[in-house]
């Protein structure tokens, strides 16, 4: 099983991170990909991969983080994406449900947009509120690839996501009760553009909802339901999802 979104750099994870990471292993949970919000979160992250092989990262600057980054900060990534543990750039793009200031969101997804087409990396997009205009800003770049991690929009989003050659990644709110319409989305996901996640510490599956801290080692639950939508046994959902983050992000050793 692969988590392929989750943020082990915050501190509710990286406090206890042997005891997270062993219970991943316990549960399958084989690869994760740990993902920064900002310039310093991204030279954590990479910090946080030295010493473990089934841990990887992104580098960038989260769209409600770009009031408190500087206006070099997407440049200085570029060095950062030497580093072997990097897979991905992101997440990056656009929240219009907080009040960071919209044009300063833009520019900032803009860069790291023009940085992942310039080096051919994988793009994480967070997209919240926004679909209109994050499509319309990603329809000018040649990306290698993209995923809407966090997907909880209606299925003719979806479709459109999916028509545009993006991926859509589905977290623990499939799991609720009432995301019916999500679920609705995951059945018109083409089995090769789907990734599951947590998101940890955030959005805690089902039967876990009320469990205040995500880990990676719960992904399985929100694998199984996604499975049971697709008609597959967990086994296979376990082989396909894992196999698409493989591919997704590169990733195959």
């Amino acid at each position: 099983m692969f988590d392929t979104h989750c943020h082990l750099t915050d501190r509710r994870l990286f406090s206890q991170i042997d005891t997270v990471m062993q219970r991943a292993e316990a549960n399958g949970v084989r690869k994760i990909v740990s993902v920064a919000t900002d310039l310093p979160d991204s030279r954590a992250s990479i910090g946080l991969c030295q010493d473990r092989s089934n841990v990887r990262c992104s580098v960038g600057v989260h769209p409600t983080s770009v009031e408190q980054s500087g206006d070099n900060d997407v440049e200085s990534l570029r060095a950062l994406l030497s580093e072997s543990a990097v897979v991905a750039i992101g997440e990056t793009g656009l929240d219009y449900f907080h009040k960071s200031p919209r044009d300063r969101q833009r520019a900032f997804f803009v860069q790291q947009l023009e940085l992942a087409q310039e080096t051919q990396r994988p793009v994480i997009i967070h997209c919240r509120d926004a679909v209109d205009d994050t499509l319309a800003i990603m329809k000018d770049f040649h990306l290698a690839r993209a995923v809407f991690h966090c997907f909880t929009g209606t299925a003719t989003e979806a479709v459109r996501v999916i028509a545009a050659g993006y991926w859509l990644g589905y977290t623990g709110v499939v799991t609720f009760k009432k995301s019916d319409e999500l679920r609705k989305a995951v059945l018109a996901t083409p089995n090769d553009r789907l990734l599951v996640e947590t998101d940890a510490p955030y959005l805690s599956p089902e039967p876990f909802r009320n469990q205040k801290v995500n880990e990676p080692s719960l992904v399985v639950y929100t694998a199984r339901i996604v499975g049971q939508l697709k008609g597959l046994s967990y086994d296979e959902i376990d082989e396909l999802v894992t196999r698409n983050g493989e591919r997704f992000y590169g990733w195959e050793d």
